[in-house]
């Protein structure tokens, strides 16, 4: 680098007087200017004998000549990233400001849904990103709920969805823990197709499915009994000790303690 700022300084010398209007009349610097032009030796200069250091002699004059004209002068990438950022949040900033208080006529009541209005949709947004997870939908319906005819279709029924039916509506199904679990819920889910609509539609004719073969009476399967390893399976992983002495879904509580078992209080007199 020392060289190459020696180069710059000994051709800053040789220049002429014309060359030198020629350069203050640039609006800015850059390589291509008659600077860096490699150019015949001056007469004069050519037997002088350099008495001080190269990087020290006329460093003053070697900056005005390096240094950008003061109307160009421009902030690095790094503070116009800076200035990006501040850009976005004030744009959103007056958004809030001026145009979510717009929102407010659009505003409706809650309005519960009605009781024949019993299945749920669930689904994932990601506020506009782009991920797999959000084409994913998921149903969740009371089987008191679907259109069964009788008990024994009610049994087919949970015989026929094996794992996707519960006794209790699992955490995320959208049901409150009030609800009368009744004979359970039926939860199925699918991601398989490109569009969300898809999803729903595929899981939607399915259930459609289970209780149409449910209300068919050929074969009731009565003499068949639910199956409930999938149950006990989910207990066991979860190591909360639900699983032991047929535990699942009936942990013992302050309600089941025997009133025999009570000492006798003496009446108040």
């Amino acid at each position: 680098m020392a060289q190459s700022l020696a180069r710059c300084l000994s051709l800053s010398k040789t220049l002429r007087a014309r060359h030198v209007a020629e350069i203050a009349s640039l609006r800015c610097f850059n390589t291509s200017s008659v600077l860096l032009r490699r150019r015949p030796p001056v007469a004069e200069q050519v037997g002088r004998r350099r008495t001080s250091p190269v990087i020290e002699d006329d460093m003053e004059e070697l900056w005005d000549q390096l240094e950008e004209h003061g109307e160009v002068e421009d902030s690095p990438s790094g503070g116009h990233i800076i200035m990006q950022q501040q850009r976005e949040t004030l744009h959103y900033l007056r958004l809030i400001e001026h145009e979510m208080p717009k929102l407010v006529a659009y505003r409706k009541q809650f309005v519960p849904p009605p009781a024949e209005h019993s299945l749920i949709v669930r689904s994932v947004h990601y506020q506009g990103e782009s991920h797999p997870a959000a084409l994913k939908r998921v149903i969740v319906v009371p089987v008191d709920k679907l259109p069964l005819k009788t008990e024994a279709a009610t049994h087919k029924l949970i015989l026929l969805a094996g794992p996707r039916w519960t006794p209790n509506p699992s955490a995320d199904a959208g049901v409150s823990g009030l609800d009368d679990w009744g004979n359970g819920y039926v939860k199925i889910s699918c991601e398989d197709f490109p569009e969300a609509s898809m999803n729903l539609k595929w899981a939607s004719d399915t259930l459609d499915k289970l209780v149409e073969e449910a209300n068919n009476e050929r074969d009731d399967f009565s003499d068949v009994p639910i199956d409930l390893r999938h149950l006990y399976a989910k207990a066991l992983k979860s190591k909360k000790g639900d699983h032991l002495r047929s535990r699942v879904f009936h942990r013992p509580s302050i309600a089941d303690f025997p009133k025999e078992w009570l000492p006798d209080t003496p009446a108040s007199s």
